[in-house]
């Protein structure tokens, strides 16, 4: 629900028995059709796609082994996409993510667990030896995880953790190119390919870890019957899950507790990869683009100077640190192809009619990067060029998607925003921050890779110098 490539996981999501799509929807030509262009090419995915819709035009069909796929790249075509309808068993679940787990009240009430975090990290960074280089990336998904643990499940005991580890293989999976799922009724390539077994060996694992830590969560329940108001509002997302399961009647079916798994673990892997990864990228480019950050840190200081640390309460005035999010997203969308969609009917974008089964493809990466809606200089950082536009990631403009559009708008994006723009202002209030020796911002690498969100291909590190000690406010 939350990620950006499903997999599937749970019992019930998986089937066994699949049939083949029919040769008539499929191109004549070799059986893997166009999979020679991924299977040749350098270039990443959402990079590939682009350059095929250049050549080929806006909507393209793409035929991938036994699956045909439509590319939509064009925010007139997306648009048409996100208006088609989809079903009721689907509609209820991103109601519970949108009106119950993830309101903008509950993400509010979280604040505590983010200031916690924050305080933590930034200590540690300061405690560094000075001059020396640290891994950025690696300190910043850390952060993420515990964010989602505290946020999930109340705190970060060894349960979570090994659920953490979980999370972070399949993030490491749905990195690579799956053959396998192009070929879902070719039992050989399952097989060879080991995806079945995989998928078989993780299921086990979140079966074990999730059963465990919804028992905990039941017997404390129960011990706490009658709490007071002041602990309701305490409550964890998983509080809230099983609230729905036990006392909801208006969803027209029970919240099964394999639904309550695959939430917990679309959280962890949306949750903690999406802030990570945008705090990731806006690092990058503010090193890249020294202005930009002596911009942004200006902002920062001068608004939080007197308080010696940034608090969640005054996020609101960094007018400047908004816009340099918004271009971060722009420039390096989340979720590069907007959740694959299978056409559960037949439905008509753009003028084309799409066949029954067709996977659906939105390379927003390439529509927030193209010309036509961004100008000659669409491809450089320039927050500036929000500042006289209305444009907004909130769904309602179709060139600017990094959490998707309308209905299928990504329920978690108040979530996200929350756990990123209080550690990115804190990062930059209380250091300034150096590129290792013998590199520089024009040399910078800034190469992707392509998985559950865009990451930066290479760890991000760089020298943090103390401007703010954080260490006396701990």
């Amino acid at each position: 629900m939350l990620s950006p490539y499903p997999l599937p996981i749970f019992r019930g999501a998986r089937k066994k028995n699949r049939t083949p799509a029919s040769s008539g929807s499929r191109l004549e030509g070799p059986i893997i059709g166009n999979l020679h262009h991924f299977l040749t090419s350098h270039l990443p995915p959402h990079r590939l796609l682009r350059e095929l819709s250049r050549k080929h035009g806006n909507v393209i069909r793409l035929e991938l082994g036994e699956i045909s796929h439509v590319l939509i790249s064009s925010a007139e075509a997306a648009m048409d996409l996100i208006q088609a309808p989809y079903g009721d068993y689907w509609r209820q679940l991103r109601r519970i993510a949108t009106l119950e787990l993830l309101t903008a009240k509950r993400v509010r009430s979280l604040r505590r667990v983010r200031e916690a975090e924050v305080r933590t990290l930034v200590a540690s960074i300061a405690a560094s030896s000075p001059g020396a280089t640290i891994d950025l990336t690696r300190m910043l998904f850390s952060f993420t995880y515990r964010i989602i643990s505290m946020s999930t499940f109340g705190d970060v005991s060894r349960g979570q953790e090994e659920f953490i580890k979980v999370a972070e293989k399949l993030v490491e999976y749905a990195g690579g190119f799956k053959v396998a799922y192009l070929f879902p009724s070719n039992a050989l390539v399952q097989m060879l390919s080991g995806t079945e077994e995989f998928l078989d060996g993780i299921q086990k694992v979140v079966d074990g870890l999730a059963e465990s830590m919804i028992e905990q969560h039941q017997a404390r329940r129960a011990a706490q019957e009658g709490k007071s108001r002041a602990e309701e509002e305490e409550e964890d997302l998983l509080d809230v899950l099983l609230n729905l399961q036990e006392n909801d009647t208006t969803l027209g079916f029970r919240l099964s507790t394999d639904a309550v798994k695959g939430f917990l673990l679309d959280i962890f892997l949306a949750g903690s990869e999406t802030p990570a990864a945008l705090i990731e990228w806006t690092m990058s480019e503010l090193i890249k683009n020294p202005e930009v950050m002596y911009k942004a840190q200006s902002e920062v200081r001068r608004v939080f100077g007197g308080k010696g640390r940034v608090e969640e309460a005054g996020i609101c005035e960094l007018a400047y640190l908004k816009l340099v999010i918004k271009e971060t997203l722009r420039l390096h969308t989340p979720a590069p192809l907007v959740l694959p969609r299978e056409c559960r009917e037949e439905c008509r974008i753009s003028g084309y009619d799409i066949p029954l089964k067709t996977r659906i493809l939105v390379n927003a990466w390439a529509i927030a990067r193209d010309p036509r809606y961004w100008g000659e200089e669409a491809e450089k950082f320039m927050p500036e060029r929000f500042l006289n536009n209305k444009v907004s990631f909130r769904g309602g403009d179709f060139e600017f998607l990094p959490f998707g559009a309308g209905r299928r708008m990504c329920p978690g994006m108040t979530f996200g925003l929350a756990a990123a723009e209080l550690p990115l202002a804190s990062l930059l209030f209380h250091f300034d921050w150096e590129l290792p020796r013998g590199v520089e911002p024009t040399s910078f690498n800034m190469d992707e890779k392509f998985g559950v969100t865009l990451r930066r291909e290479n760890h991000l590190e760089l020298i943090p110098v103390v401007r703010y000690n954080p260490l006396p406010s701990i």
